[in-house]
């Protein structure tokens, strides 16, 4: 390893970690290929794909299974080894100052775009032809929560309550509290306990092992699913808002490949390989909890301290949703301009306040983006509430946008917080990159 005249590392031949495999024992390969016949399925036999639902959901579940027991041992036992409770709050407003800039700004890049593009002119809606009932169904009569209500619910009532119901930044507040007291007793005085928690990551990390075998089946399940439930036709009817989003998505990506080396000097490409199956679950299910498990510990094994990568990633999934930003700023300019109003700058700038603070509130409610535009358009009075209902047939195509951009944008927070903390590990993040066989490796790596 060789160092650059910046003073970090540059991959040399010595990290290069290859071991050579077939390629259909790939996991990446497998997911792609899972992909393919789930579209090819559910595009010939839209029926029979809308009835393999239950291959996606089995597996989402029983990754959820291990979400909850993940984050809190990976927080505790790198806050115990790291030894410093003031490195967690430190670490925790470094991350808040990021994720508020980085939402920031995929709203207003967003809101660009919508006014580029203009999705939605043209197309004259009558508010009398929509039929509201499924947007109804989709949102379950729920709410989102209020600021207060929010910030209190990060504070679980029961603890055994927040593992049972995956709520993740309850999870993570216990993980904290837990963390901290043991630093303060003495690692050495709780030995056994820590022992017992390093033991536990160590069983975690085999279950997920196992877990994965099975991803190519879900993927095919979920991706069935979404060809045979809402049909090809469906890319037609909403092009250019799909296209708009999609766009967008691949212009925001590549701005965040300038922020990972700009800040934390990164190659988000080499990153991006290297988790490839990761992206390609993700996509595939367009579920960003399939994954969460997996990228966390590819993100250790890639030089981000444990302490750092549990404190920062699981609260990017309820602070830190770019791809989901991106859409809502696209969607509620789209519906505006559905219904022939001309929003103008005020009145843009007043719905983008707006939507910073709905779209905090969306993680894990039930139809949370059509909730967030609902309220925002309850508070503009500028076009009718039911014209939410208008995207339908387009949201769950986003789902994939919006769980790679989410999915990244928190990988790339992961890293500059990491760099920012100058606890970025640039010997271990190339060898993890020169390695061919991630796979085979990674597990091990961020164990250690």
């Amino acid at each position: 390893m060789a160092k650059t005249s910046d003073g970090l590392f540059e991959e040399t031949p010595e990290h290069d970690i290859r071991v050579k495999q077939p390629i259909y024992k790939s996991l990446f390969f497998q997911i792609i290929v899972a992909i393919v016949l789930g579209v090819s399925i559910g595009w010939l036999f839209p029926d029979l794909g809308a009835q393999l639902k239950p291959l996606g959901d089995a597996f989402i579940r029983i990754i959820k299974m291990i979400i909850a027991p993940l984050i809190f041992l990976v927080i505790v036992t790198g806050i115990a080894h790291v030894g410093d409770v003031r490195s967690v709050g430190r670490v925790g407003v470094k991350a808040l100052t990021y994720f508020l800039i980085a939402s920031t700004f995929a709203l207003v890049f967003g809101m660009i775009v919508a006014n580029i593009v203009r999705p939605g002119a043209g197309l004259d809606i009558d508010p009398a032809s929509l039929d509201t009932s499924a947007l109804e169904a989709k949102t379950a009569g729920g709410e989102l929560p209020t600021a207060s209500e929010f910030l209190l619910n990060v504070i679980p009532e029961s603890v055994m309550g927040a593992f049972a119901s995956n709520i993740l930044l309850q999870v993570l507040f216990f993980s904290v509290f837990v963390g901290a007291a043991i630093v303060v007793i003495g690692k050495d005085k709780v030995k056994p306990v820590v022992d017992l928690l390093d033991s536990g990551m160590t069983i975690i990390f085999k279950i997920m092992g196992w877990i994965m075998r099975v991803a190519p089946i879900g993927a095919f399940g979920a991706m069935a699913f979404i060809i045979g439930q809402y049909g090809i036709a469906t890319l037609g009817t909403y092009a250019v808002l799909i296209a708009a989003c999609y766009g967008a998505a691949i212009i925001f990506i590549g701005l965040l490949f300038l922020v990972a080396w700009g800040f934390a000097r990164v190659p988000l490409w080499q990153f991006i390989k290297y988790s490839r199956s990761e992206f390609a679950l993700a996509l595939g299910t367009a579920s960003s909890e399939a994954v969460l498990p997996r990228i966390m510990a590819k993100l250790t094994a890639a030089g981000c301290p444990r302490s750092i990568t549990g404190l920062v990633v699981p609260t990017g999934y309820s602070f830190n949703l770019d791809g989901a930003a991106i859409y809502l700023s696209i969607a509620l300019l789209f519906l505006a301009q559905a219904f022939g109003v001309d929003l103008s700058l005020g009145e843009q700038l007043g719905a983008l306040g707006i939507l910073l603070l709905t779209s905090k509130g969306m993680a894990g409610v039930p139809g949370s983006s059509f909730l967030a535009l609902s309220a925002t358009a309850t508070a503009l009075g500028l076009f009718p509430v039911a014209g939410v209902a208008l995207l339908l047939g387009a949201d769950r195509i986003m789902d994939s946008m919006r769980v790679s951009v989410n999915l990244l944008g928190n990988c790339v927070a992961a890293f500059v917080v990491s760099r920012w903390e100058k606890q970025l590990d640039y010997d271990q993040m190339w060898a993890a990159f020169s390695a061919e066989n991630v796979d085979a490796v990674q597990l091990e790596t961020a164990k250690a």
